[in-house]
């Protein structure tokens, strides 16, 4: 390949917004002459590395805006020490049908017993898919909604919950709420119902719900349009933390 030519596909490739293949030209072209490639091959090649680029880039940037506490997968999980957990059941929620069915998911069970780190690992998976997501604690989103209702900007606040395709609820009866806090819940639920996927964790079996959002009723209704469309996960083994603690201070003594 003329320097020439090189110039000129490098200088196309910066004016089409192809930025890494402006920068890999010469590797690629050799890569094609080591390998024979037909132009075609050739073609394939570079396309698929540039789309590889701008794959990366996208879910790197979708993590950014995600507010992940953390981007731990599910290959990080011991599902060894949860052997009530089947293993296929959170495989197959990492296909992702739910998500493209705007269905939802709840993992319930004990603190420390790794909630929320299925759910964070489902959100990375459906990040690296292409999805929008957004991670919030129960008590950070009742705050932030309070805060908007205070001055007015409620309905511009709530979109920040109500546009993602994913929307990650953790810690859900940590602590109770007031029946006004349980409306701003209610309205993120509602709003979100059949248009978006919810996946949500929570200590609390949905019996205790009502004590959680402080109206049975409200939590009736909450709890009507989230489970509609609903992959309830419980689980109830021992905790992450906890073994932790333990071997820390086995190997102290």
């Amino acid at each position: 390949m003329t320097e020439l030519v090189t110039s000129r596909i490098q200088a196309s490739a910066t004016k089409l917004g192809l930025p890494h293949l402006s920068g890999t030209l010469h590797e690629l072209a050799k890569r094609a002459d080591a390998d024979a490639m037909s132009y075609l091959d050739f073609l394939d090649l570079v396309l698929q590395e540039e789309l590889a680029v701008r794959d990366d880039r996208r879910f790197r940037a979708g993590l950014r805006l995600s507010k992940l506490p953390h981007h731990k997968t599910l290959e990080d999980y011991d599902f060894s020490f949860q052997p009530e957990l089947d293993p296929r059941k959170i495989r197959d929620l990492a296909t992702l049908a739910f998500v493209q069915a705007h269905a939802n998911v709840a993992l319930l069970g004990p603190p420390g017993v790794g909630k929320t780190h299925v759910a964070v690992a489902l959100a990375v998976a459906a990040c690296r898919a292409g999805f929008t997501v957004y991670f919030t604690t129960l008590d950070d989103m009742v705050r932030h909604l309070k805060a908007a209702d205070a001055i007015g900007r409620l309905a511009r606040k709530l979109q920040t919950y109500l546009r993602p395709n994913v929307l990650v609820i953790d810690e859900v009866g940590y602590q109770p709420l007031e029946r006004a806090e349980a409306n701003l819940v209610f309205q993120v639920i509602s709003k979100r119902y059949e248009k978006g996927s919810t996946l949500l964790t929570s200590n609390k079996s949905f019996g205790e719900w009502g004590q959680v959002f402080g109206d049975e009723v409200l939590a009736t209704a909450i709890l009507d349009r989230l489970l509609h469309h609903c992959d309830v996960v419980a689980i109830n083994g021992p905790s992450y933390r906890l073994k932790n603690r333990l071997a820390a201070l086995e190997n102290v003594a």
